[in-house]
């Protein structure tokens, strides 16, 4: 991905797409620190009373498509005349009919050259908003590198980003670029359109081993990241693959606790099937802190819940239970996790804190239960 970004006049606003660019560059393989927040235009959002979405839902940006609808029927109307038009109106960060419809009836390349203008030149994220949804309208395939680095934005615009990038040529490598540098709601979005183009090897291959990044929020997709891979058929790989059989720890994790959220390890017909293949890899690989929470995780969650809670059979449980214990209390094993502890590290404080009376491993010091934050799954 590539894009071309100019210094600002003097004195002028950052724009938001030369904030996300500039932040890209400083970490260029990765997610946005703190997802590219706060924003260059913060100080004229912070504190204010933001328009509110109407009680009818359906008439959600009915607002922003009349300023459209009045801008196009101007023939000399040029894109920047927009670029404070939206502030006081409710601008949906999700794909909009209204919207959608005045780039509908307006020229179709004028569209293209509004949404652009608005994406790459706007200062104000309502602004940037309607840019990028006139583009999830009517762009093209040239517009992938704009999408994409406003894209980083994601918890703004991850959802228009999304439905910008999907039905363009050249989008499933351009949605595969965002996942691996967005997290949070921003992943979220990501990985469910991914979900729809599992029949490509190359996104099923990133499904099956990168999804799951051990954010909370990943308890939306993991059950289905699960599903449409058909993960079940694939176990055969983790004698060679190490990468899948930590990604499979993530996604068992995730699925251990994401009742509400999505499909839990009860509601999965492969649940016992993933979780013996996982315990059969696990012990090969070279201890981490992160391999070492993973399975103290699973192990307390075979150990307090239902056979059914968990998936699988009693005999299956009382096993699983058995061999991810056997593995945690492996000598070099418990150097790790005494060393993470020694480190203060924060997964590692959590399972002293929290889990460790369960689990009764030989890394912990027996104490009493106490209470702590759930430090992020997998992390």
């Amino acid at each position: 991905m590539s894009a071309t970004a100019g210094p600002g006049l003097p004195g002028s606003p950052t724009t938001l797409f030369d904030h996300a660019l500039r932040l890209h560059r400083l970490t260029p393989g990765k997610p946005l620190a703190r997802n590219g927040e706060p924003y260059p235009d913060d100080g004229r959002h912070r504190g204010r009373r933001e328009p509110r979405a109407p009680v009818d839902r359906s008439l959600a940006g009915q607002d922003a498509a009349l300023i459209l609808d009045a801008h196009f029927a101007q023939f000399a109307a040029l894109p920047g005349e927009l670029a404070d038009a939206f502030h006081d109106v409710y601008v949906p960060s999700r794909p909009n009919d209204h919207i959608a419809a005045a780039a509908e009836r307006a020229d179709r390349e004028r569209v293209r050259r509004t949404g652009r203008w608005l994406v790459r030149h706007g200062t104000d994220r309502c602004a940037v908003t309607v840019g990028l949804a006139l583009l999830a309208a009517m762009g093209t395939a040239a517009d992938i590198p704009l999408i994409q680095t406003i894209g980083l934005l994601s918890h703004r615009f991850g959802p228009l980003a999304v439905r910008a990038l999907e039905s363009q040529q050249g989008g499933v490598e351009a949605l595969l670029w965002l996942a691996e540098r967005v997290t949070g709601w921003g992943r979220v979005h990501v990985v469910d359109a991914l979900c729809r183009f599992d029949d490509d090897p190359v996104v099923r291959a990133w499904l099956l081993r990168r999804a799951c990044d051990g954010d909370l929020l990943n308890g939306y997709f993991a059950g289905k990241v699960a599903t449409v891979t058909r993960l079940h058929e694939e176990l055969g790989a983790l004698d060679h693959d190490h990468e899948m059989v930590d990604h499979i720890g993530r996604l068992l994790h995730v699925m251990s606790g994401c009742r509400g959220m999505g499909r839990t390890l009860a509601l999965y017909p492969h649940a016992g099937t993933v979780l013996e293949a996982h315990a059969r890899h696990a012990g090969s690989l070279r201890p981490t802190i992160a391999r070492y929470f993973t399975l103290a995780v699973l192990t307390q969650h075979l150990t307090t819940e239902s056979p059914e809670a968990v998936g699988c059979t009693a005999a299956q449980q009382e096993t699983l239970r058995a061999t991810y214990g056997e593995i945690l209390d492996r000598e070099e094993w418990t150097r790790t996790a005494r060393a993470g502890i020694a480190a203060d590290d924060r997964r590692m404080r959590w399972l002293a804190d929290y889990r460790a009376p369960q689990l009764r491993l030989r890394a912990f010091p027996d104490r009493e239960p106490g209470t702590g934050e759930q430090p992020r799954r997998g992390s």
